[in-house]
């Protein structure tokens, strides 16, 4: 599995930079380095980001929600017979299997296995306990039908099925092969138990983040080969070392176009737009607290790149780019409070306690005050669900630049939170736009004074 390809791939409920770091890193690894590079998503796109990909005619990334070893990573699609071929044939395709001869139906589903076992088992039923009684021809034999020598008690298993959930029951079974099949019980290949054992990691590639809790489930059952970042470090221990970047700048798709204008190339026009996407929503179009000087420079390089005649954003500056990309995510009345509440949230642990922050921008906060208690239901139901010990929401005006903020099941230690309270229970926090730099900062120091 040498030649396995490496997933490039963002946190758990992706934002726009989560998605075009991953699309941006991906494409540049295989046009600088040869690597085979796919780039993924942990989640399901949010409705800016789905803007963005139909906007530029992209696909988005591979949806990869568990990186658990599966079926899929052993399987080996072996050469089969039909169950009314000669024996002779099975046993002949068997010779160039290592001993394992397939017998699939004509619809495509497993009839049997032929193994050396099977064979054993066979032969003993046609010869019985006396072999000088009985008068039995190999020629005969091996003109028989092979479905007759085959094992029709073979254990199937789906190709996306995790290794880790069956392998026990596996272990005990007689045999030393499974069938390996697809959502409809057809033929997809064969696994060994041996290579069941110790199957290929996935290779993969974090970006725009670090931390565990807001990475693809059993990332301790991967190969972790590189973290590309901008947020503070909570990163996973690994087995051996890793090529690791975390820069202090606005958006990761801003390390990635670095990267690439490093190497003498150029994204192309869609993939800078989408890059460009992502700078610009993690940004709030270079107006965050978290905006660098390289963000603004890594923004007139994509858009040098994007903004060509024959692009979909040929007609497009950065102002008018950015202030469509914040109005495909502005509002809150044409998404359900749990989408709001789900689409863009990172999980946290401090002074004992794991918690969530989701953010998600509108354009006039007196929206809050209409959908506060079905936000704060939807926020509650959120943290019972996963058993956070609190969970917030951030609701970010992108044109005055303040923030209204509601917490489900606030820890005493939040009562010192330096915004100001509301009718409706929501805090407003004026001035406050990056959940990174300004607000989980404020949240850290009071659970870990």
């Amino acid at each position: 599995m040498t030649n396995s390809p490496t997933y490039v791939i963002g946190h758990v409920n992706p934002d726009t930079d989560s998605i075009a770091a991953a699309m941006g890193y991906a494409w540049l690894l295989h046009e600088r380095d040869g690597i085979e590079t796919i780039a993924a998503r942990a989640g399901a796109v949010n409705q800016q980001t789905s803007w963005v990909l139909k906007l530029l005619g992209l696909e988005a990334p591979v949806l990869i929600t568990d990186a658990s070893p599966r079926f899929s990573s052993v399987v080996r699609r072996l050469d089969t017979n039909t169950p009314g071929v000669p024996l002779r044939v099975a046993w002949t395709l068997a010779n160039r299997t290592g001993g394992i001869a397939p017998v699939i139906n004509e619809d495509g589903t497993p009839y049997g296995l032929i193994t050396g076992r099977s064979l054993f088992n066979y032969m003993g039923k046609l010869v019985g306990t006396n072999l000088k009684s009985q008068d039995v021809h190999l020629n005969k034999i091996l003109e028989l039908p092979c479905k007759e020598a085959a094992d029709t008690e073979v254990s199937k298993y789906n190709v996306n099925t995790k290794i880790r959930d069956v392998i026990n029951r596996i272990l005990r079974e007689e045999g030393d092969e499974v069938w390996v099949v697809d959502e409809f019980g057809r033929y997809v290949g064969i696994c060994r138990q041996r290579d069941l054992l110790n199957p290929p990691r996935l290779k993969i590639i974090l970006v725009d983040h670090n931390e565990p809790a807001q990475a693809v489930a059993s990332l301790e059952e991967a190969q972790l080969v590189e973290i590309l970042d901008h947020h503070r470090l909570g990163n996973p221990s690994t087995h051996l070392p890793i090529r690791m970047t975390v820069d202090i700048v606005g958006s990761t798709s801003t390390l990635v176009s670095e990267r690439i204008e490093e190497s003498g190339l150029s994204a192309p026009p869609s993939l800078a737009g989408m890059m460009l996407a992502g700078l610009l929503s993690d940004t709030l179009i270079l107006t965050s607290p978290t905006t660098t000087f390289r963000d603004k420079s890594a923004a007139e390089r994509l858009a040098r790149w994007a903004f060509i005649p024959g692009s979909p954003l040929e007609k497009d500056t950065i102002r008018s780019y950015g202030e469509n990309i914040l109005k495909a995510s502005a509002g809150l009345g044409n998404r359900s409070p749990q989408e709001v509440v789900a689409s863009d949230m990172k999980v946290y642990s401090a002074g004992g306690k794991d918690f969530a922050i989701a953010q998600t921008e509108v354009s006039d906060l007196h929206e809050v005050s209409k959908l506060a208690d079905s936000l704060m239901v939807a926020l509650d139901n959120l943290r019972k669900s996963r058993n956070y010990s609190f969970t917030m929401l951030m609701v970010t005006d992108v044109v005055r630049g303040s923030s209204r903020i509601l917490i489900s099941n606030p820890p005493a230690e939040l009562e010192d939170l330096p915004y100001i309270p509301q009718p409706d229970n929501t805090l407003l926090a004026e001035g406050v736009v990056s959940r990174k730099k300004q607000l989980l900062p404020v949240v850290l120091g009071l659970l870990e004074d």
